[in-house]
């Protein structure tokens, strides 16, 4: 009798942290296509993307002078409605052929200083998708 409640608490356990996991994978997409974070889902008029990484922010700081206004490069990924994520690369100001239409990153928060880099968790981005249906 004693040997089940010894079982019951790590049982218990897993069970909690299985549901947990399950839980933030299947994150909830924001709502629109603005301010989202690396890391985060959103409904961009449509596909359900999310930003991944940062692969170039070559822009002018603003408090500094410059030949080139410099870019900004994001690795996204499109969650498909099958469940498959594709991989792809959007440029501010620039169109992205994506599903039926274009995807477009229109900005890019904070802006660039010279006095200190930009933490990752700190960037945010606006979206905006052209097309579909």
């Amino acid at each position: 009798m004693q040997i089940a409640p010894r079982l019951a608490l790590p049982a218990f356990t897993a069970v909690l942290t299985l549901s947990a996991c399950a839980t933030a994978s299947s994150q909830t997409p924001l709502p629109d296509g603005r301010d989202i974070a690396l890391g985060q889902r959103a409904m961009v008029d449509g596909p359900v993307v999310q930003p991944v990484e940062i692969l170039e922010d070559s822009r002018c700081p603003a408090n500094a002078r410059c030949v080139w206004a410099g870019r900004v490069r994001v690795k996204m990924l499109w969650l498909r409605p099958t469940g498959e994520k594709q991989p792809f690369e959007v440029t501010l100001g620039e169109a992205t052929p994506l599903a039926d239409g274009a995807i477009r990153l229109e900005s890019v928060r904070p802006e660039k200083e010279t006095a200190a880099p930009i933490a990752p968790e700190d960037y945010r981005f606006s979206l905006r998708f052209d097309g579909g249906l």
